[in-house]
């Protein structure tokens, strides 16, 4: 009885054991290829469409012959491959440092098992033709082009060259960016001085310019000062003269009118401003004319 358990276990383990060795399991992610002695046997959930347009899912449990057969396993999802900074000269004999990524899919598992084997041989196969194709493209268009104006046109220009060349590894190219376009280090500094420098110069021009305009501005401003002083000036003095000469007149008039009303007035002004201030002091004789309204009002000389 030990015996025969002890077969029916040893049975039982073998049993176990080519279960597990048979058994393999592809998941959606997947796509498989199923090999005996290196000949292909099946592909299993290999990327395909339904007419619908949906994905064919063929993940699931399946089997193989132990020993003979070998499955190889191949990523259904979208990959990427992000190249080396590459130095592209363009248009104009400018050089760039240009920085690209691609992203692929595995589509035809047995031609790219057939072509590359695995991914790390397709990754290089699709640098080289990445480089070559941004290099050409790169290569017949200008800095400006590059930089700003046909970018995303140079790009969908370098995916169709790289998708060409990596169908014939069963991959399609789904995208391809260029995450950066600069001049190189050395190139950068030197631009950067000469903007440095021309910036420079322009505001030095642009202050000159500012300086000459001030100067122009104020030397307008003193010349119309200097008119508007001096024909105000003019018509002050005018009007003065005519206030000068009006009260003349009217002086002359009053004069002219009543000679001893005028000589009266005339004296009651002279005695206001002789006699302005509280220590006046006059060192005449009393008989000039200068006081003869203090001795009668009528102005008559008195007997010394």
């Amino acid at each position: 009885m030990k015996t025969l358990s002890a077969f029916v276990i040893i049975v039982l383990a073998l049993v176990a054991v080519g279960v597990y060795l048979s058994a393999f399991i592809v998941r959606q992610t997947e796509q498989a290829i199923v090999l005996q002695f290196g000949e292909v046997k099946d592909v299993i959930n290999e990327y395909a469409l339904t007419p619908e347009g949906n994905f064919i899912n063929n993940a699931g449990l399946y089997w193989k012959i132990p020993v003979v057969q070998e499955v190889l396993f191949y990523d259904k999802r979208i990959l990427d491959l992000d190249s080396s900074p590459l130095e592209v000269i363009v248009a104009g004999q400018k050089r760039l440092v240009v920085d690209a990524f691609v992203r692929y899919r595995i589509t035809n598992p047995l031609k790219f098992y057939q072509t590359v084997r695995d991914e790390r041989t397709a990754k290089q196969r699709l640098g080289n033709v990445l480089e070559s194709s941004v290099r050409s493209v790169l290569g017949a268009a200008t800095f400006e082009e590059v930089v700003r104006d046909k970018r995303e046109d140079l790009m969908r220009t370098i995916r169709d060259q790289v998708n060409q060349e990596a169908k014939t590894l069963g991959v399609s190219v789904v995208d391809v960016r260029i995450k950066r376009a600069d001049l190189p280090e050395q190139n950068s500094e030197a631009i950067y001085k000469r903007m440095q420098t021309e910036r420079q110069r322009e505001a030095t021009e642009i202050r000159s310019e500012g300086r000459a305009a001030a100067n122009r501005i104020e030397a307008t401003a003193d010349r119309q000062a200097t008119v508007i002083k001096a024909e105000a000036t003019k018509k002050s003095e005018q009007m003065r003269g005519e206030g000068d000469g009006e009260r003349n007149r009217i002086f002359n008039e009053a004069f002219g009118k009543d000679p001893e009303f005028f000589s009266f007035y005339r004296s009651m002004q002279a005695y206001e401003k002789g006699l302005a201030s509280d220590d006046t002091r006059l060192v005449i004789s009393p008989n000039t004319d200068f006081f003869k309204y203090f001795g009668d009002p009528a102005g008559k000389p008195t007997t010394p």
